[in-house]
């Protein structure tokens, strides 16, 4: 696979027949992937530029999965004595259950199932994402960065995979070593055939009316949007 244009096969962990056993399992490995990898780093460190100097946070994470991103902005939010409310939302029906049940009391942290449009007419300051824009049609993603734009305050963070040929090779070792279910081995290399390269971000982010985002690299092999006010 020469990896030029983003393959569009599904991943079988969006198969809506999944059963929730297996779907939490998946969602427990991937957690673990996100750990393993430093995917929450750059979340944090854009949340480290948006929140500089405020002392409250009302943010929203779509597609939050197993929650695990927002388990750790929540952590790292009380580290640093902000007062934060933070709704994660889900298409699968699923997932909160699955999210809840990893979720130490006390977080304050409320997970929902739903569309993400639906929650337009409520006020946010931030608007994040991890590993959710690959999964998206073309079309899906302009609007949901049309969305971010109309309604994060203070601004929104694009945490993706970056679509290069190492990573591609790599991950099914890492995989092996590490045992991950067979889905989480299947899906994650996968996902980076669907995920996007630097070049592929501008005429994106111009079809939304996006302007003033960047598009930078995060080690190891992750594809950052962000934009802030």
């Amino acid at each position: 696979m020469t990896l030029r244009h983003r393959v569009q096969a599904e991943e079988r962990m969006d198969a809506e027949d999944l059963p929730p056993d297996v779907l939490a399992a998946v969602l427990s490995d991937l957690a673990q992937v996100n750990r393993v990898t430093l995917a929450a780093r750059p979340t944090l460190t854009f949340l480290a530029r948006a929140l500089s100097g405020r002392t409250s946070v009302r943010l929203l994470d779509v597609g939050f999965g197993d929650g695990d991103l927002l388990r750790r902005i929540a952590r790292w939010t009380a580290k640093r004595g902000i007062a934060a409310e933070l709704i994660g939302i889900d298409l699968n029906p699923n997932s909160a259950p699955a999210a809840r049940a990893h979720t130490p009391p006390g977080l304050p942290i409320e997970y929902r199932t739903g569309d993400y449009a639906a929650l337009a007419g409520e006020p946010w300051d931030i608007v994040v994402s991890s590993l959710v824009a690959h999964h998206m049609s073309h079309a899906e993603l302009v609007t949901f960065l049309r969305f971010m734009e109309a309604h994060a305050r203070v601004g929104w963070h694009v945490n993706d995979l970056h679509r290069h040929r190492f990573a591609y090779l790599g991950y099914p070792l890492l995989a092996r070593v590490w045992h991950w279910h067979e889905i989480v081995r299947h899906d994650g290399t996968l996902s980076i055939a669907r995920s996007y390269r630097p070049a592929e971000w501008p005429p994106i982010l111009a079809e939304a009316r996006v302007s003033d985002a960047r598009v930078y690299r995060a080690f190891p092999f992750r594809l950052c949007v962000e934009r802030l006010r």
